[in-house]
């Protein structure tokens, strides 16, 4: 969808300023509280605003990030843990990929089970050499900031924003409180990468905005467990029973999920029931046979959809959860907010080294596109491989006919490798 309102302009030298004009700070150091001026204000400092913000500061172009919560609050939240190629050749282009490529667990493919058999999908065979890493979103944030701290764009944390005005002119200024002061940030242009709670959505006028959005009829249950995984990779299960995956956090710690109805209390879920519940969902023919081992945490997780339409107004941009939510079947939602601050990085050192406002002006549009097939990988796995409550066998008989199908099919397993292995970005 084109914007409404576009208002362009060569962006300014915007390295923070005092109320006299002078400048507070150099280029990677963190900003005074004086701080009032940059050319892109970058509203959360989660991973998709912190990529941004180094891929920003490598082409030249200054901004400043301004996240709510503290920094130990930040680097302890546990998210997804599945990278696409794109999203490590983007961490490797920005200087953050040191420890990734040191300690990332690197994964080929992922194996679908159902009815007892197993199939593997070969990433790279079917893709052209397309690969997806286990590296938990918690260690990309950590190596993020800890590069942005030592050399980088000013990042505030405590910065709480209350709201962005002038969304429409060439000047918005996003309004926040920090270290207990009222104070503004007049920027050339303010991207929302503050979630889907957060309030830079609200900067684009509600008559304006549509939202789509489906809440699927159940949850996962998810753990951490201190036990060596039971595979190598990625194991998705569908079962008569209910969804279950097997995934990894790294060579000592296992995480799991299974699918349960929404409002699960995990208190239900004494650890002697989840195991036996796992067992039976990922049973196979053969010897395979599932570890045992402490569990440290539990977790339900409800499962919706959500796209917000435009992506852009004005001088305002929305990437990330602000702007769209998957579930997590998928494996879309950290990497989907990757490209989005790709494409936007692109097109504001574009702006910067030509002046041209082209790739700006189609941001909305060049993200949704990839917004939606993400949406649709993301809707496909998670109808495929759960079974829902008011399932028919009809429907269940479908789901095997389609699972048949990726087994059967170097086409059909094409299909799923290169949505899951990641899109070209752009």
């Amino acid at each position: 969808m084109a914007d409404a309102t576009p208002h362009d302009a060569t962006p300014h030298d915007a390295t923070p300023h005092d109320a006299t004009g002078h400048r507070t700070a150099p280029r990677g150091t963190a900003p005074r509280a004086t701080a009032r001026r940059t050319t892109v204000g970058i509203v959360g400092g989660g991973p998709a605003g912190l990529l941004l913000a180094r891929l920003l500061h490598r082409a030249g172009v200054d901004c400043v990030v301004l996240e709510s919560r503290e920094r130990a609050y930040v680097e302890q939240r546990q998210r997804a843990g599945i990278l696409e190629q794109g999203t490590v050749d983007a961490l490797r282009e920005s200087g953050a990929a040191d420890r990734l490529d040191r300690e990332g667990i690197v994964h080929e493919g992922i194996e679908l089970r159902w009815e007892r058999r197993g199939h593997r999908i070969d990433f790279p065979e079917l893709t052209g050499g397309r690969k997806v890493w286990v590296y938990a979103q918690t260690e990309v944030v950590r190596d993020l900031i800890a590069l942005q701290l030592a050399d980088g764009p000013p990042l505030l944390f405590g910065a709480t924003v209350r709201e962005i005005t002038g969304a429409d002119t060439d000047r918005p200024v996003i309004h926040y409180r920090h270290e207990g002061r009222e104070r503004t940030l007049e920027c050339d242009y303010v991207v929302g990468c503050d979630g889907f709670h957060g309030v830079t959505r609200a900067a684009i006028p509600e008559k304006h905005r549509v939202s789509h959005e489906r809440v699927y009829p159940y949850s996962w249950l998810g753990i951490l467990a201190d036990v060596p995984p039971s595979c190598d990779e990625l194991i998705y299960a569908h079962s008569r029973r209910g969804f279950a995956l097997h995934s990894m956090r790294s060579a000592t710690v296992s995480r799991l999920y299974l699918q349960v109805p929404n409002d699960t209390d995990p208190a239900e879920w004494p650890d002697e029931r989840i195991w036996d519940e796992l067992d039976a969902r990922f049973a196979v023919d053969g010897e395979w046979k599932l570890r045992r081992g402490p569990i440290t945490s539990k977790a339900v997780l409800p499962m919706r959809s959500h796209v917000t339409e435009p992506m852009r107004w004005g001088r305002v941009f929305l990437a990330g959860d602000a702007a769209h939510i998957v579930p997590p079947t998928g494996a879309k939602g950290l990497n989907l907010a990757a490209s989005d601050v790709i494409v936007l990085a692109r097109a504001l050192a574009h702006l910067q080294r030509t002046g041209d406002t082209d790739l700006l002006a189609a941001y909305s549009d060049t993200c949704l596109r990839r917004v939606w097939r993400a949406e649709h990988f993301s809707w496909f796995m998670t109808t495929t491989l759960h079974t829902d409550p008011q399932q028919s066998e009809f429907q269940t008989r479908l789901q095997l006919s389609q699972l048949g199908r990726i087994a059967s099919s170097p086409h059909a397993a094409a299909e799923l490798a290169e949505n899951y292995a990641g899109l070209p970005i752009g």
